[in-house]
């Protein structure tokens, strides 16, 4: 049973899981294995198939479960959700998603504490697990910091996610400036290349000391923040630093509206054509959301090797949509997927993906929810170059997830796959394996008490939407940034 293992420890010896459903690798593609049987080994599956007959030291029937490969999430949250905040209560500029001119000129501050920027990154890191998500790109929000994030951050965060056993890609986000509310409705962007060019070091020397840390666990990537808050030097040599690293970078861009007038005020051009017109575009850019992205854009993405990250939740809720994830495909555009919200589910976000895909219109065939559970794992490896993460074959890392298929809420089954992506979410995730470590079990994650980091999570979330009159134009009450959707009972 699970409940023998150690939570957060690599057992030792060969550990042998049978199931109902496993989601095995075979030739070129995920295959179903029925009743069938995964032996790993410290970090690494040693055998995947219907029975085994070497020597094992313990096996573990998990009966009606899916085991699957640990899902990748290129565009992770790892902060406590402030779009959430923002999603019903607009415009941007009127709700603290716009620095107001004043605030700038006062000098914009840290809301956050050391300590608070670290507790939110680590209880992220463990949602992220009780998710199924093995493999995480980490992506915060940067309206409410000073101006980038640092390095004492991701140092912290590099702990978390060897303590907490979570494969994680960090790198400090930067950027050479920022959007200002001169006046109501108007908004106008703010540079400073130099502070820019310093995070970018600040990023490289990161990578440079983290990259490798506890077991391999901890890899590097750059991120600069948004593509209307960065310059084309900022660029040119963020690309170029990518490349003598050889690390991925994942750059916001083509997502939305303010973006898309922005770039063609500052260059003439969507941001993938800008990007194009400096040589910036390459296989190792990975680029959310693609929701604003032209017929044209898409063809430099193809042509280049750009990796789309797709996060249909977080686009979905304010009524936009990727036009479409078929249209990607038949064009050969790699995609990942990502969930850049609260809750990080990427089950249900794969649901959402299926559904917005149709509605954009895509056929039954072209988007179908092996698509979507293809590009949450052989996606998202594809753009790392991890041919040993994404799938359950021998060789490959032992990152898993098992995904409970005895759910009452979740009947009648039919096809695993359908059934996990139509008819479940991540809370039905029960247990996580992460370099053949036992990372999450049942809801509990080796060093947090989940419940204790749930409360403080709230307690710090508070405090932030408290400080947001400070920082949105004219400054009006908590109550009229974010009223509620009824009025009080009086």
């Amino acid at each position: 049973m699970l409940e023998n293992l150690t939570l957060g420890a690599q057992p030792d010896g060969r550990t042998l899981l049978t199931a109902r459903w496993i989601v095995a690798h075979q030739e070129d593609g995920h295959r179903l294995l029925e009743n069938g049987e995964l032996v790993f080994e410290r970090d690494r599956i040693i055998y995947v198939g219907p029975k085994f007959e070497g020597d094992v030291a313990r096996r573990i029937d998990l009966g009606n479960v899916l085991i699957s490969p640990g899902l990748i999430d290129l565009d992770a949250l790892s902060d406590l959700d402030t779009t959430t905040l923002g999603v019903d209560c607009g415009p941007a500029w009127a709700k603290g998603r716009v620095w107001p001119k004043g605030y700038v000129e006062r000098g914009p501050y840290e809301m956050y504490s050391p300590d608070e920027l670290a507790f939110q990154k680590r209880f992220s890191f463990a949602q992220l697990l009780c998710n199924g998500i093995t493999s995480a790109l980490p992506i915060a929000s940067l309206f409410y910091r000073e101006w980038g994030e640092t390095v004492a951050e991701f140092e912290a965060a590099a702990e978390a996610a060897g303590e907490l056993g979570l494969r994680v890609w960090l790198g400090p986000a930067y950027r050479a400036g920022g959007i200002v509310c001169t006046a109501p409705g108007v908004l106008e962007p703010r540079f400073d290349e130099a502070r820019g060019l310093v995070g970018l070091d600040d990023g490289i020397a990161f990578v440079k000391a983290q990259a490798g840390r506890f077991d391999g666990l901890v890899q590097g990537m750059l991120a600069p923040d948004r593509v209307e808050t960065c310059t084309e030097a900022l660029l040119t040599r963020t690309m170029a630093a990518s490349r003598d690293l050889d690390i991925p970078v994942r750059l916001h861009m083509a997502q939305g509206e303010m973006e898309r007038n922005t770039v063609q005020s500052l260059h003439g051009a969507t941001a993938p054509q800008w990007l194009a017109s400096f040589d910036a575009l390459n296989e190792r850019l990975i680029a959310p959301h693609a929701t604003f992205a032209t017929d044209a854009d898409l063809a430099l993405y193809r042509d280049h090797g750009v990796t789309v990250a797709h996060c249909p939740l977080v686009f979905g809720r304010s009524g936009a949509m990727l036009r479409s994830f078929g249209k990607l495909r038949r064009m050969g555009i790699n995609i990942g997927m990502g969930t850049d919200t609260a809750p990080p589910d990427m089950v249900l976000n794969m649901a959402v993906g299926v559904m917005m895909a149709r509605m954009a219109g895509d056929s039954q065939t072209e988007t179908a929810p092996e698509h979507l559970f293809d590009a949450a794992t052989l996606g998202g490896a594809n753009v790392l170059g991890r041919s040993d993460l994404g799938r359950l074959q021998k060789g490959a890392k032992a990152d898993i997830a098992i995904f409970d298929m005895s759910d009452p809420m979740m009947a009648p089954q039919v096809d695993p796959i359908r059934t996990l992506v139509l008819g479940a979410s991540g809370r039905v995730t029960k247990a996580v394996f992460v370099n053949g470590r036992l990372s999450m079990r049942e809801g509990q994650v080796a060093g947090m008490d989940m419940a204790e980091a749930r409360s403080r999570a709230q307690i710090q979330f508070e405090g932030l939407r408290k400080k947001y009159p400070e920082r949105t134009w004219g400054h009006p009450p908590v109550d009229e940034i974010f009223p509620p959707a009824y009025p009080l009972f009086r």
